[in-house]
């Protein structure tokens, strides 16, 4: 049986090592939406829909999936909400749009099980938003009759507020 000297000792060794790297390590900056550009890409892309005649929720996530905007129009599903985010959460996860997860999951037997992971939702609708070749952020709307409007609605919402992206 270990003493506790010899247990001590052992976990000193242990953690050391952990310690020593963290001295060591770099500081990460990353680029991320800002609110007033969510709050705009979300808008416009609820409003591009609306011209449309479509009642959609759009979501509006940061780099890391977490909410920043959700405008939800008159009329629109309760299902959409939580349809937008995780569309948005996916897309911004995965850095691609969901169209292509799905798409991928379906060709590639390795991937097949992309849709099992917490939180991701493949369905059309989901869209990055970069600024440049960066991703900082994403979009997801629900309601449209196919995940291809919704798409092209997202798409809509991030080209109106472009200038906002910059």
């Amino acid at each position: 049986m270990m003493s506790l000297r010899h247990t001590a000792f052992a976990a000193a060794v242990l953690v050391t090592p952990l310690l020593t790297t963290g001295a060591s390590a770099q500081v990460v900056s990353e680029r991320n939406i800002s609110l007033p550009a969510a709050v705009a890409v979300a808008q416009a892309a609820v409003e591009a829909c609306a011209a449309k005649k479509f009642n959609v929720t759009a979501t509006v996530v940061d780099r890391a999936g977490i909410v920043r905007a959700s405008l939800r129009a008159d009329r629109a599903g309760p299902h959409t909400v939580e349809a937008s985010r995780r569309k948005a959460f996916t897309s911004a996860s995965a850095r691609n749009t969901t169209t292509a997860i799905l798409e991928t999951s379906g060709a590639n037997p390795g991937a097949r099980n992309l849709g099992q992971i917490d939180g991701f939702l493949l369905l059309g609708g989901g869209v990055p938003i970069k600024s440049g070749d960066e991703v900082i952020g994403a979009i997801g709307v629900g309601g449209a009759p196919g995940g291809h409007l919704d798409e092209e609605c997202a798409n809509a919402g991030i080209a109106k507020a472009a200038d906002k992206l910059k």
